[in-house]
Formats: C-alpha cells, sequence, structure tokens
C-alpha cells in the first residue's frame, strides 16, 4: 500500500535527477505507449515537468504528477543508464 512516505521518496527520486536527460514512456492504455526523450526541468510539490524534444527544432514542455509514477502510468529512465525512477 502506498503511503505518504512513498510519494515523498519518487520526489525525492525526481529532484535528485533535475537537468538530466531522461527517457518518458508514457502508457496510453490499450498497449499503446508513446516514448520521448526529454530533460527534467522543473519539481514542484505536486508534479514535475519535462523539456521534450518535438523534432524539427520545436520544444514542448509536459508535466506529470507524482503519482503517474507511482500507478506506473508513466516510467522515466535516466538515459545512458538503465535506472529509472520508481517506487523504491
Amino acid at each position: 500500500m502506498a503511503t505518504r512516505q512513498t510519494l515523498d521518496d519518487i520526489k525525492k527520486n525526481v529532484q535528485d535527477c533535475l537537468g538530466k536527460k531522461v527517457i518518458l514512456r508514457t502508457n496510453k492504455g490499450k498497449r499503446k505507449a508513446k516514448v520521448r526523450e526529454g530533460i527534467i526541468q522543473d519539481a514542484f510539490p505536486s508534479v514535475f515537468t519535462v523539456r521534450v524534444d518535438e523534432g524539427r527544432d520545436s520544444e514542448r514542455t509536459v508535466s506529470f504528477s507524482y503519482s503517474d509514477i507511482l500507478t506506473e502510468s508513466v516510467e522515466v529512465t535516466i538515459l545512458g543508464t538503465t535506472d529509472k525512477i520508481k517506487v523504491s
């Protein structure tokens, strides 16, 4: 069972990765997933933002809640490693 401490641990893991390149895998349901690369930009009390390169010189900022990681709606992998931000 997830507790407040679990979300705080996820938040700390995200904050430790600020400025790092990551691979985002977002699950859209019915075996659909979207994979993108980006940089973790900011960590706020309820959400964190990632600057994503959309190609053709365009960037976009997307936000996710820490509970998205908890429920595995979003997988965040640090680029160049196999380390994932997840529930410990």
